[in-house]
């Protein structure tokens, strides 16, 4: 009787070893995607993200792994429910278009500047943008500080680009 134990446990043993074990919960990676899909344009926000396990061995060096990658940025192009972001799919919103009316400012030690441009280029929150002064035709590089407003970025080029 113990040999056929012996043996039924070999057998077991070989078939237990041969079956795939099933998968663990934590065996993958998690990516953040949308719940649903989001429109280019539109502002992305946490309550239309979840997160997903993907296997580990996809390549996750451009796929947005936190909500913090998606929240608050703008889908660049459409963004299907359930599928993976990547990063290059969001941006910062726009907060400052080509060819809109901004207001320039640029401090210095006692004074502050101000001017109106046209904007040459676009760019959110941050972002270097070119502006150009209608009077005399000078670019200046400046930082988006909010909508339609740019902070200068450099004093010798705003003030040449505000002399006319």
């Amino acid at each position: 009787m113990t040999k056929r134990l012996f043996l039924l446990a070999g057998i077991l043993a070989v078939a237990a070893a041969a079956t795939p074990a099933p998968a663990a919960s934590g065996s993958g990676t998690q990516i953040v995607v949308p719940e649903h899909d989001i429109a280019r344009g539109e502002i992305i926000d946490k309550s239309d993200l979840s997160y997903q396990t993907i296997s580990a061995t996809r390549s996750l060096s451009e796929i947005a792994t936190q909500m913090s990658d998606l929240d608050g940025r703008e889908a660049r192009r459409l963004l299907r429910a359930g599928e993976a972001v990547r990063i290059d799919d969001v941006r910062r919103p726009i907060l400052v278009a080509k060819g809109s009316t901004v207001t320039m400012t640029f401090d210095a030690p006692g004074i502050t500047l101000t001017a109106v441009g046209r904007a040459v280029s676009e760019g959110g929150l941050g972002e270097s943008v070119v502006v150009l002064n209608p009077v005399s035709y000078r670019q200046v590089t400046a930082t988006v500080t909010g909508a339609g407003q740019v902070k200068a970025l450099d004093a010798a080029p705003v003030i040449t680009a505000l002399t006319p």
